[in-house]
């Protein structure tokens, strides 16, 4: 299958690639291309590939625009960072997606979708539109306004807003902004990050949550990984991989 990454993230464009490279023998990315204007072009110049893979969020606008320029009818795989709102409405409509950081396994499950989609000639993506729509249209998310942390045989609740830093050790802590540190009963960071705004906290590692308040300033290394200073009091350094550094400089950029 001849396949067309549109991605401008450069190290994310290298990730699929390798990726599918690793996992899908049969996939031949024939072009990578890091903007709406290069895929315009592109579009307007080639025969339809395969299979797609598209960034929703690009530097110079959103990937749901080229459905309204070309008739695609190739299978899509967007890769995206969206709550879990958006990735209902992929399921809804039938239309394959890929969280960031993209897993081998998950990339490797997408593209044999797309395998039968190709071999049973379906008409694909389904409901683009309506896809387009939904996510256009704003909406409501619960998010967990507060905790409720241990503190001396009590059960005291803490703002969300009030959380500078969710952190795995041996035990589940919070730090505050004015640097107070808090247990918390939780059976896993996974589970915290299910119920944060995903606009106000970043996954930085497998152990530590971050709100983008408290981030004071973030050092580039020559290796491509970040480290993030938070603010005073809380005096912590959290370094981020060069993998996910693309993904938190989009996130942070938002």
């Amino acid at each position: 299958m001849k396949a067309v990454i549109i991605e401008d993230e450069a190290l994310l464009s290298e990730e699929l690639f390798n990726k599918l490279k690793h996992t899908c023998t049969d996939v031949q990315v024939i072009e990578v291309l890091p903007s709406l204007k290069t895929a315009r072009r592109w579009l307007m110049s080639n025969a339809e590939p395969d299979l797609l893979f598209m960034d929703i969020q690009l530097s110079d606008g959103v990937s749901f625009e080229l459905f309204e320029n070309f008739n695609i009818s190739c299978p899509v795989v967007f890769t995206t960072a969206y709550d879990e709102f958006a990735v209902k409405a992929f399921k809804v409509n039938g239309v394959d997606y890929l969280l960031k950081p993209i897993d081998e396994e998950e990339l490797s499950v997408a593209v044999d979708t797309c395998r039968k989609i190709i071999d049973s000639k379906a008409a694909y993506p389904k409901d683009i539109q309506q896809l387009i729509q939904r996510l256009s249209q704003p909406h409501a998310t619960a998010y967990k306004e507060k905790f409720i942390v241990h503190q001396r045989h009590q059960w005291l609740p803490v703002n969300t807003e009030d959380i500078a830093i969710f952190l795995k050790d041996t035990l589940h802590y919070i730090f505050t902004f004015n640097g107070d540190k808090h247990s918390l009963d939780f059976d896993s960071i996974e589970e915290i990050e299910d119920v944060l705004d995903p606009r106000q906290y970043y996954r930085a590692n497998r152990q530590t949550l971050i709100s983008i308040k408290a981030i004071q300033s973030v050092r580039l290394h020559e290796n491509q990984k970040l480290t993030v200073t938070l603010k005073q009091p809380l005096k912590m350094t959290i370094d981020i991989s060069r993998e996910r550094a693309p993904h938190f400089k989009k996130w942070f950029d938002t």
